[in-house]
């Protein structure tokens, strides 16, 4: 069997080491007899597979006390709910910075539990570029403030942490989750879909400051309520079991291989010989403003955009897979999370060279 260097933005590549140690688990997790599949979520084994991927993710984010660590369903989208109806409480309001999807998709569904404000949008520039500091428009009285720190769709990525003074800082980090240190102290709210950095699709990591919970309104449900998922250990109902475990494997192997300082390194490292190559031509480009560059998510453009099937098509034979970039920018889209290897990037860079010489 011969995998391919899957480029998608998500569900992304895993490690292959993480899928082989799953495979060998399927059937029989450490002589229980039973795949993580079967077995009931409140049993001494599973118990120890959370607990264990909760203390990992822990240590890789150095999460302080006073926080707490929720593995929940639902998605990042979930958590466009989840985030009003936890925070919001008498305030009834929130400030939004737009930089692109996935910040218009969480605003707008804000907007059905309370006043959330775009306070900052990128739009104007098609969302290639971060709206500047001095332009945001920050209430002092919002609950909160909420940003997309990387735009899988745009490839606009924040180079830093915004200051919103003591307002509480929520972060949708779906797409940037353990590819760098990040200070979880400058944050109220982190939150991030797995299946990038993290793991399968099916589980999304919420890491909540404590004080912030037990604000949700009455008509929040359950699933989605914090205080009731932290006094629970993330096991109010049957949890995500099989995602939850492929977490923790994903986590002993960040661990294993640098930490996020290892991951930060080899993500630089990619990204810079990508944008490199990229700036470099006059067949491709990428539209993005080069101090908000993604270093997980890489549009491109061709010169001439009737090669785009071609290009795609060729891709695929030389084992480059899903490089179609979203529908709403065009183009190819290269998403290079964690687990994609610097191998996986060099042979990108070869065909896409080979491919300009054939047909620049």
């Amino acid at each position: 069997m011969a995998r391919v260097y899957n480029f998608s933005a998500g569900p992304g590549t895993l490690p292959v080491e993480v899928l082989e140690t799953a495979q060998a688990d399927l059937l029989d997790w450490h002589g229980t007899g039973m795949s993580v599949m079967e077995m009931s979520h409140r049993g001494d084994a599973f118990v120890s597979i959370a607990e264990k991927a909760t203390a990992d993710l822990r240590k890789l984010l150095d999460v302080p006390e006073g926080y707490s660590v929720l593995f929940l369903q639902g998605g990042a989208a979930g958590q466009f709910a989840g985030v009003p109806l936890n925070l919001m409480g008498d305030a009834g309001r929130a400030d939004y910075i737009v930089t692109g999807n996935w910040g218009k998709k969480a605003v707008k569904e804000a907007g059905k539990y309370g006043d959330a404000q775009v306070a900052a949008t990128g739009e104007a520039d098609a969302f290639t570029r971060i709206p500047p500091r001095a332009d945001w428009q920050l209430r002092d009285d919002a609950a909160y403030v909420h940003y997309t720190p990387n735009e899988t769709i745009q490839g606009v990525e924040f180079p830093e942490v915004p200051d919103v003074g003591d307002t509480p800082l929520v972060a949708d980090m779906s797409s940037s989750f353990l590819s760098q240190p990040v200070d979880v102290s400058k944050f109220g709210v982190i939150y991030a879909g797995a299946q990038k950095n993290a793991g399968p699709a099916g589980v999304t990591m919420v890491i909540v400051r404590d004080e912030l919970m037990g604000r949700a309104n009455a008509q929040t449900p359950m699933v989605l309520d914090y205080k009731q998922q932290a006094d629970a250990d993330s096991m109010l109902n049957t949890p995500p079991c099989f995602a939850w475990y492929m977490c923790g494997l994903t986590f002993e192997w960040i661990l294993a291989n640098g930490g996020v300082e290892g991951m930060a390194e080899r993500n630089a490292r990619k990204a810079r010989k990508l944008y490199d190559f990229i700036d470099g031509s006059d067949f491709y480009r990428n539209p993005v403003a080069p101090e908000a560059r993604s270093r997980m998510n890489v549009p491109f453009l061709l010169a001439d955009d009737s090669l785009d099937k071609t290009f795609l098509a060729q891709a695929e034979e030389a084992g480059l897979s899903t490089l179609k970039g979203h529908r709403s920018v065009g183009g190819m889209r290269a998403s290079i999370y964690n687990a994609m290897p610097e191998a996986g990037v060099d042979a990108l860079i070869d065909f896409m060279r080979g491919f300009e010489k054939d047909n620049g």
